[in-house]
C-alpha cells in the first residue's frame, strides 16, 4: 500500500493536536499550539510498517468546521477518535460512531483515551473493562482500542501505528472479537497452510516442519526453547493440540489465535501473505494464474517435474497403499482447493479415465487425467498446482511463478498444405486427442469404454445415444516401448457445433470415422457429414473404422463402399474391429501412430493425385540424371572426335 492516511478526531479539548505534536516533536510542548494543525506526512523511511508513507490529519469538531471534517473522513483510510474524559467518552457512543455510519464510510476506528496522567488511579485494566470493551461489542468498526498521554509521552508511537497496522494489517477480516474467535475465511486459509506445511500428512506439523514453516514465514530459525514455549502456550489451553507426532491443526489455528487476541495480528497476516493471500484472504490470482500462453498449433503439457508432483500427490494420499484414491482418499487430497475440478465433473469423473474394480481412480488413470486437463484447460491445471502447493517447500519461499515449472509447451504442429501433406513432419506431442464420428449406434461409445478397460466385453443388447460430449483418456504403449496419452472424444449432440469451430478442431490430431459394418445405412452417414463439413475435416487426419466386426458385415446402401472411398481419398482402407475381439487394443496404437505420423493419413485434395509431391520429386530427380548423362555422352563424343 503507497499511503495510510489518519484522521484524527474527537471533542474539541481532547488532545489531538497534542498527540501529533508530541509525535513529530517526541516531547510534549507546554507552549500554546494552533488548535488545528496543517497535514503531517511520515515518509517510509522513519519506522512504518511495510514501507508505507503516513499521513496524519488533524480535524476540528466546531460546527462551522463539519464539511471540512466529513470531506477528511471520507477521504481517510483509518480514523483515530480520541476522546479523554467523561463526557466526550459518552460522545463516542453518541454522536461520533453514528455520524462516521451516517457518511457511509468503512473503514477501521482505533480509539484512543487520552489524557491517562490525569486518571492515574486507575489501572489500563479497568478502563479496557469499563470503556472500551462495551463499545467494541456493540461497534464492529473499532479495530483496536489504547490509552495515551501526551504529556507523559506514553504509547504515542504506538497509537500511530495501531491506526498504520489498522490499515496493513487489519483484524476484522481475521478476528470476531464478540465470539473471540478466527474468521471463517480465515481459518480455511489457515487450514490449507496447515496442509502444505504438514509434508507427510500425517495431521500433526512435527518439529522439523514448524522449523521449515518458521523460516520459510518470518526468514529465522526457531530455538528450541521458542518451539517448547510454544507448545506449552497450546497445550495449556487445549490439551489434546500437542502430541508426540507434532502440534494438531486444532494446535495451529490455537496459536494464530492468541496472536489475534494479543494484538499480533500482523504475525498472521505475514502467514497468510508468504503463501499468496490477499487482504480479503482469497488467493492471489497472479499466483492461481500466471502468465502463461500457448502459441498457436502448440499444447501445453505436464513436464517431468509436474508429473512427479502428481505421482508422489497420489502415493502420499494413497494410505492403503492399493494403487488406487477411493472417494474418501480424493476427498483429502482435494481439501486445500475448491473441489474436484468443474471440467472432471462435466467428464463424469473417475468415468473418464482407468479405474479399477472398485471404480476408483488408479495411479494410470490419475496422470492421465491429469494430462487431458493440461491439453485441454491447463489454466486449470495452474490453479491446481497452486491450491495443492506446487514446488511450495515450507524451508523457502513460494515464486508466483513457480507452477511454471510443472509445464511445458510442445513444438508447433504444422498443418501442411494441400500439395504437401503427405510429406508432413512427425508431431513431437505426448498427448493427442482424436475426434470419433460417427452415425447414432456406431459404436463409439463402445470404443470409449473399452478404451478404459481393454478387456473384452459383450456387446450391449440396448442402444443409448451420448447427448453431451463424452471423453475418455488413457495411456497407449508404442512399438518401441514409447508411451503418449490419448484422449478420445465423442462429441455428441455438440457435434455440428464442434466441426464448426474452427479453434476446437485445431486441438484434434486425428478423425475416427466410425460406422456399423453390420448396418447397411451407416456409412452413409460419413459420406454425407464430410461432405458437409468439409472446409474443416479436410484438413485433418483420418481412420475410418468399421465397428461390429463380429457380426455379419453388409453391404453399404451407399453411392460408394467404404474401402473405395477410402481409395479415392488416399488413405488407409477401414479397420475392421470388434469390441469383443482381445485385439481391439491395436486399434488405439494405430490412432496413436496416425496422430504422431499423419502424412499418409490426410485425404487428397481436389485434382491432387496419390503420392502427387512425391512424383514431383521423382521428375526433379529423373530430369536432374537425364542431364547429367547426356552432358558425359556429350563430353566422351567430343574426346573420340579429338
Amino acid at each position: 500500500m503507497a499511503t495510510v492516511r489518519i484522521c484524527v478526531c474527537g471533542d474539541e479539548g481532547a488532545g489531538k493536536s497534542s498527540l501529533i505534536t508530541s509525535l513529530v516533536k517526541d516531547i510534549f510542548v507546554t507552549t500554546k499550539i494552533q488548535p488545528t494543525l496543517p497535514q503531517i506526512t511520515i515518509p517510509p523511511s522513519i519506522g512504518t510498517p511495510d514501507n508505507v508513507t503516513t499521513t496524519i490529519v488533524d480535524t476540528s469538531a466546531l460546527p462551522h468546521e463539519r464539511t471540512t471534517l466529513n470531506k477528511e473522513i471520507k477521504k481517510s483510510n483509518v480514523i483515530l477518535l480520541v476522546y479523554s474524559d467523561h463526557y466526550s467518552y459518552e460522545r463516542v457512543a453518541l454522536f461520533w460512531l453514528p455520524h462516521f455510519r451516517s457518511l457511509g464510510v468503512n473503514v477501521p476506528v482505533v480509539l484512543c483515551a487520552n489524557k491517562s496522567d490525569k486518571t492515574s488511579n486507575t489501572s489500563t485494566d479497568q478502563v479496557v473493562e469499563d470503556e472500551m470493551l462495551p463499545l467494541m461489542s456493540e461497534f464492529k468498526e473499532i479495530d483496536s482500542c489504547i490509552r495515551t498521554s501526551a504529556r507523559e509521552h506514553h504509547n504515542i508511537n504506538e497509537v500511530f501505528f495501531l491506526c498504520q497496522k489498522a490499515v496493513t494489517d487489519p483484524i476484522a477480516p481475521l478476528f470476531d472479537s464478540k465470539d473471540s474467535s478466527l474468521k471463517p475465511a480465515c481459518v480455511s486459509a489457515l487450514q490449507r497452510i496447515f496442509y502444505l506445511c504438514d509434508r507427510d500428512h500425517d495431521g500433526h506439523l512435527s518439529d522439523k516442519e514448524v522449523h521449515d514453516f518458521q523460516i520459510k514465514c518470518f526468514g529465522k530459525p526457531l530455538s528450541d526453547l521458542d518451539l517448547a514455549n510454544i507448545k506449552s502456550s497450546i497445550q495449556s489451553q487445549l490439551p489434546d493440540s500437542v502430541t508426540e507426532k507434532g502440534i494438531t491443526q486444532s494446535g495451529f489455528l490455537l496459536l494464530n489465535k492468541l496472536f489475534a487476541e494479543k494484538g499480533r495480528h500482523e504475525t498472521v497476516w505475514l502467514i497468510l501473505r508468504t503463501f499468496h493471500y490477499t487482504d480479503s484472504l482469497s488467493l492471489q490470482s497472479s499466483f492461481l494464474s500466471p502468465k502463461f500462453e500457448v502459441p498457436a498449433n502448440s499444447s501445453a503439457e505436464l513436464s517431468p517435474a509436474g508429473y512427479r508432483f502428481f505421482v508422489d500427490l497420489f502415493l502420499l494420499h494413497d494410505k492403503d497403499n492399493d494403487v488406487s484414491l477411493s472417494p474418501s482418499e480424493l476427498a483429502a487430497l482435494f481439501a486445500p482447493t475448491p473441489g474436484i475440478p468443474s471440467q472432471w465433473q462435466e467428464n463424469d469423473f473417475p468415468s473418464c479415465t482407468v479405474r479399477n474394480d472398485a471404480n476408483y481412480v488408479t495411479l494410470q488413470g490419475w496422470l492421465a487425467q491429469w494430462s487431458m486437463t493440461t491439453f485441454t484447460s491447463y489454466r486449470t491445471t495452474l490453479a491446481y498446482l497452486a491450491y495443492l502447493g506446487f514446488d511450495s517447500s515450507p524451508s523457502s519461499p513460494s515464486s508466483n511463478t513457480s507452477t511454471l515449472k510443472a509445464l511445458t509447451i510442445t513444438k508447433p504442429r504444422k498443418r501442411p498444405s494441400r500439395g504437401r501433406r503427405r510429406r508432413a513432419p512427425p508431431v513431437s506431442r505426448t498427448v493427442l486427442q482424436a475426434f470419433i464420428l460417427g452415425a447414432p449406434n456406431s459404436g463409439k461409445s463402445a470404443l470409449l469404454s473399452t478404451f478404459l478397460s481393454p478387456r473384452p466385453s459383450p456387446p450391449s443388447q440396448t442402444y443409448s445415444p451420448s447427448l453431451q460430449p463424452r471423453n475418455a483418456v488413457n495411456t497407449v504403449e508404442l512399438p518401441g516401448g514409447k508411451q503418449v496419452t490419448l484422449i478420445l472424444s465423442e462429441l455428441g449432440d455438440h457435434e455440428p457445433a464442434i466441426l464448426d469451430n474452427a479453434p476446437k478442431l485445431a486441438q484434434c490430431d486425428v478423425v475416427l470415422y466410425t460406422y456399423d459394418s453390420s448396418d447397411a445405412d451407416s456409412f452413409a452417414y460419413v459420406v454425407r457429414l464430410r461432405e458437409k463439413y468439409a472446409h474443416h475435416l479436410d484438413d485433418l487426419p483420418l481412420l475410418f473404422v468399421a465397428t461390429k466386426a463380429d457380426r455379419d458385415r453388409v453391404r453399404q446402401d451407399c453411392e460408394i463402399q467404404p474401402e473405395e472411398y477410402a481409395a479415392r481419398l488416399g488413405v488407409q482402407k477401414p479397420l475392421h474391429v470388434s469390441v469383443a475381439w482381445e485385439s481391439i487394443p491395436e486399434l488405439f496404437v494405430q490412432v496413436a501412430e496416425v496422430g504422431l505420423n499423419p502424412g499418409s493419413a490426410y485425404p487428397k485434395g481436389e485434382g491432387e493425385e496419390e503420392g502427387d509431391g512425391d512424383g514431383l520429386m521423382a521428375y526433379w530427380v529423373a530430369a536432374g540424371a537425364i542431364c547429367v548423362v547426356a552432358a558425359a555422352v556429350v563430353g566422351i563424343w567430343r574426346r573420340m572426335s579429338t
